[in-house]
């Protein structure tokens, strides 16, 4: 069965080197391991909004190359249960929000169906969703049965200091230079969940190349200043 073309892209930000690890080593390890080849079971990542699950699943993605495959769900829905059809043939697949399909029973079967074929192919499963398996609410018993075999594992929220060293990774990923101070005024001037504070830095980053500027605290307090 062929598959449809959907227009999923990984970000270029998604990789294991840009995740500030701090309480999850458990799960990165894990997940760098399926991606290498050093691990043969897939996972249900647990985690709230910006948790970084989505960055995770895309991490893995961008390690395995072609043998993987991203699907989120938001892409999905609109094209009916047919999207995920063929995508067994991938060595890993990571579904991400796979509690959107929980209670449409199409989606719920065809997921059953794909989770079987990938298994029998020994392939990995890898999925994300806002809370562990038995609270995802699938009516299925035997997708909700088969699901709950992955090794489950619940993204633990960065405290403040791990909050900037996280923000500060991804910085030096871009080829920023974030100073502490900086990274410190951040926290205390922003939202402080991690999504808040990426796209935040993601302004900064093309504030500062149109300005060619370094992102001292007086340059990003007037950037921060014209948003209000």
């Amino acid at each position: 069965m062929s598959q449809l073309a959907l227009p999923i892209g990984l970000a270029d930000h998604a990789v294991f080197a840009s995740f500030h690890a701090a309480g999850n080593e458990a799960v990165v390890a894990h997940l760098e391991g399926v991606a290498r080849q050093r691990v043969t079971t897939g996972a249900w990542l647990a985690g709230g909004r910006a948790s970084g699950r989505s960055h995770l699943l895309q991490a893995v993605c961008a390690a395995a190359g072609d043998r993987a495959a991203y699907l989120p769900a938001e892409l999905l829905v609109p094209s009916g249960p047919q999207a995920i059809e063929g995508f067994a043939a991938r060595r890993i697949l990571c579904i991400d929000d796979i509690d959107r399909f929980a209670g449409l029973a199409e989606w719920e079967r065809a997921l059953f169906n794909l989770y079987n074929e990938t298994e029998a192919r020994g392939g990995q499963l890898i999925v994300a969703a806002g809370a562990p398996v038995r609270e995802a609410g699938f009516q299925l018993a035997d997708l909700a049965s088969r699901l709950s075999r992955l090794p489950a594992f619940v993204l633990q929220p960065l405290p403040d200091p791990d909050r900037m060293a996280a923000l500060r990774l991804r910085a030096a990923h871009r080829g920023l230079d974030l100073p502490e101070e900086t990274a410190r005024y951040l926290l205390t001037r922003t939202r402080r969940d991690m999504a808040s504070l990426y796209g935040v830095l993601d302004r900064l980053d093309r504030e500062a190349l149109r300005a060619q500027r370094r992102l001292t605290v007086p340059f990003v307090r007037g950037v921060l200043d014209e948003s209000r």
